[in-house]
């Protein structure tokens, strides 16, 4: 979201771009109706519906000239109360499109209350944060969080924290074929306890090489021997790599409680989760290598039934199930060097 005054000939840059525009402008994409009481705001909207959706007066007489079936009209609300609350729900069914929502002090609950309220509506909601870990609590709020945030600053930092909070992150999966497997003792590996209950299909980027990395399966499925564990994937040996939220990679031995990673499904969303505990436990280890177009990659993991790969076809295949010639889920890229986890282009690297 920009914040820019319009001009006659901003569209054509705006075009092919998601960028919506917010001013006090009749170019602007939504319009914040200038009245605080439930009476002023309904005789607004049925003027706007008098006036075959032409023109939007405000308790200043200041006219809008606009189609109304392009642009959004809502209001600003500082929530103080309950009734302020059904105050928005009233509002909602004379034909808000958004409200943006302003709280100080209690942030969670009210917003739990109008989500909860307003998500079988098209009402847009839109909340203020006043910190960049705000605008990531706010996005999930009762998992479904708000539309949007509106948030204020001249830190170019922090404008770069908050991109990172809202991008949505893909990889793209591909499959690749095991052209060796190999039993090579005993070592550490890391048990990744997540806070959050992961399903099945969705697992973490794990690998020898950062480049080349396969996606591990979560413990959501047990078994007559085991219970199981939707919370954890038993990622690999204590030098793989994993990527996290931040593009940087980590070793599994460097995630702690509070670190956070992505889970990846087999479509290649990913999503950020917090990690609960890391367990570095000895146990004996499996050497897994695969052949996708010109790369090979490799994997160490536990040699375990609960260790488990996802087949070219999304099924699950445990480690100690896979064999030669089997086609497991990578993610495979031009390999590039690395420092302390951040991605160095143009540098020569080999890892093998």
């Amino acid at each position: 979201m920009i914040y820019i005054e319009p001009t006659d000939n901003i569209n054509k840059y705006l075009e092919n771009t998601h960028i919506k525009t917010i001013f006090n402008s009749d170019k602007a994409d939504y319009v914040i109706i200038n009245g605080s009481s439930t009476e002023t705001i309904n005789s607004i909207l049925k003027a706007d519906n008098l006036s075959n959706n032409k023109g939007i007066y405000s308790e200043n007489n200041n006219n809008y000239d606009y189609n109304h079936s392009i642009k959004k009209i809502g209001i600003y609300k500082k929530i103080h109360s309950n009734n302020d609350i059904q105050q928005i729900k009233l509002l909602s069914e004379e034909g808000i499109s958004f409200v943006i929502i302003d709280v100080d002090d209690w942030k969670i609950i009210p917003l739990e209350n109008i989500i909860a309220m307003m998500q079988e509506t098209n009402v847009e909601i839109f909340a203020i944060a006043r910190s960049v870990n705000e605008v990531e609590t706010l996005f999930t709020v009762l998992e479904l969080g708000v539309d949007g945030v509106i948030f204020e600053t001249n830190n170019e930092e922090e404008i770069t924290k908050i991109k990172k909070i809202i991008q949505n992150v893909y990889f793209n999966i591909s499959s690749a074929k095991i052209v060796e497997i190999k039993d090579i003792g005993i070592g550490e590996r890391v048990c990744i306890d997540t806070v959050s209950m992961l399903s099945e299909g969705e697992g973490m980027l794990i690998g020898n090489k950062s480049n080349f990395l396969f996606l591990v399966h979560n413990e959501s499925i047990g078994s007559s021997f085991t219970s199981p564990r939707p919370f954890r994937v038993n990622a690999g040996a204590v030098h793989c790599y994993t990527i996290t939220p931040n593009g940087t990679t980590k070793y599994l031995s460097e995630l702690e409680s509070g670190s956070q990673v992505l889970i990846v499904n087999t479509k290649g969303s990913a999503r950020t989760v917090s990690v609960g505990r890391a367990k570095i436990e000895t146990r004996p280890l499996r050497l897994f290598k695969a052949l996708y177009e010109n790369e090979i990659g490799s994997i160490v993991v536990q040699n375990a039934e609960t260790i488990r790969f996802l087949d070219k076809n999304g099924k699950i295949l445990p480690v100690t199930h896979a064999k030669l010639g089997d086609e497991i889920l990578v993610y495979s890229k031009r390999a590039t060097g690395r420092h302390f986890g951040m991605e160095v282009s143009n540098e020569f690297i080999i890892e093998k």
